[in-house]
Formats: structure tokens, C-alpha cells, sequence
């Protein structure tokens, strides 16, 4: 007699039902009173809600940063072509800097220093009386400090005849140091009946700062900066 062994069917629906029914009558305000189910099922909805928050939040600042290096792009290119041109174009332009320094140089040259300022003011003197004009009025001023020179304004009034005043103008502008006439006012002199002109102009003759007055003018911008910052 041969005996028949039977397997243990699983039922499927009833196995459905009794994990739906862990799922009736939750309390959300007491989750730790929940069956296994429902805890398992409620944890592992939070991980993916966090791991899809965090996924959004990388692929988020990931394509800002795309979109940030995109908008980079044209103006990294622009600086490559420029710097491109300034590497082929290297030497012309090492050539005209020296050429600046050079041009720099003799400027600074047609510049008196403090020592040779009373020298030059000489000049401007000699060359008004070379030409028989009579001084009135031979005036420096207060010098004018700039960032990187000083400006002396003389005052200066002269009487003569008209040509000899216009032979005085292009001594002073042919001194080997840097003079500029400014203001200038040529009027008769009313009690003169030879004919002579009165002259009135401001002189102005420039020097390169000494390297006591380069630091203090150094030090007065840094002074500067630091307040504006303030």
C-alpha cells in the first residue's frame, strides 16, 4: 500500500489579508504601538524619502555648478585669446616697454631735483633780463606736492617791448628743464610813451620728488586707503 505524502499549501490571500489587516486602525500619534509590519514599512519609506532628498539636493547643486562653469566658458575663452596674443606678441612688447622706461628716463631728466631748483629759478630770471626786460615781480609760490612730482607756481611781471616779451616766452620754453607759462596778461603801460607792455603770467617749473618725500607721499595714500576702508 503506498501512502501519498502531502505538502503544506501556502495561502496566498489569507497571507495578504492578515498583513493588510496591521495595517487598519493605526494610531499616527503613537507609532511605536504599530505591529512589525507597519514600523518596517514606515522606516523604509523615510530612507528613501532622505536618500531621494539628498539625491535631489546633489543633482541640484550639481547642475548649478554645470550651469555656473557654462556661463565661465566665453569669458575664459575671451581671456585665452588674449593671452595668447600677448604671448605671440611678447617681444614687441618687451620692446616698447623698454622703450617707455626709456622716454620715462629723459622726462625725468627735464626734471630738477630740490638742489638745482634755485638754479633753474636763475635761469627763468636770466633769461628775462637777456632779453632787456624789466622785472617787476619775481614771486615763487607754495610748492604743490603731487603723487610723483612737485609744482613750484612762480609769479612773475615783466615791462618791455612786445617782441623782446615773445623772445623771453621761447627762452623759457627752450631751458633744458621743464618751464610752462600760464594766465598770461600783456597790457600797455599807460605812462610809458616809448611804447613798452606790461606782462603779467605764472611760471610754473616742476621736480622730482627726493626719496624722503616719495615715502611720506607713500605713506599719506596708504594712510588714505586705510581710512576710505573705515
Amino acid at each position: 500500500m503506498n501512502a501519498k505524502s502531502s505538502s503544506p499549501s501556502i495561502d496566498v490571500g489569507a497571507a495578504f489579508a492578515q498583513m493588510a489587516a496591521q495595517f487598519r486602525g493605526l494610531n499616527a500619534k503613537e507609532p511605536g504601538q504599530w505591529p512589525t509590519l507597519p514600523k518596517a514599512a514606515s522606516w523604509l519609506v523615510m530612507v528613501l524619502a532622505v536618500v531621494a532628498a539628498g539625491w535631489f539636493a546633489l543633482l541640484s547643486g550639481a547642475t548649478d555648478e554645470l550651469e555656473a562653469e557654462r556661463e565661465r566658458e566665453p569669458v575664459l575663452k575671451k581671456e585665452y585669446i588674449n593671452k595668447l596674443g600677448q604671448a605671440v606678441n611678447l617681444g614687441e612688447l618687451r620692446k616698447q616697454k623698454l622703450q617707455v622706461q626709456e622716454y620715462v628716463t629723459q622726462l625725468e631728466k627735464q626734471l630738477p631735483g630740490k638742489a638745482e631748483m634755485d638754479a633753474l629759478l636763475s635761469d627763468i630770471n636770466q633769461a628775462g633780463l637777456g632779453r632787456g626786460l624789466q622785472f617787476e615781480l619775481f614771486r615763487p609760490g607754495q610748492v604743490e606736492v603731487k603723487d610723483y612730482y612737485a609744482e613750484l607756481p612762480i609769479a612773475i611781471k615783466v615791462s618791455g617791448r612786445y617782441n623782446d616779451m615773445g623772445s623771453f616766452a621761447a627762452d623759457v620754453a627752450n631751458l633744458s628743464r621743464i618751464v610752462t607759462l600760464h594766465n598770461l596778461a600783456i597790457t600797455p603801460l599807460t605812462k610809458d610813451a616809448s611804447g613798452n607792455l606790461s606782462m603779467e603770467a605764472t611760471a610754473r617749473t616742476y621736480r622730482y620728488l627726493d626719496a624722503d618725500e616719495v615715502a611720506e607721499q607713500k605713506k599719506a595714500a596708504a594712510a588714505k586707503a586705510a581710512g576710505a576702508k573705515k
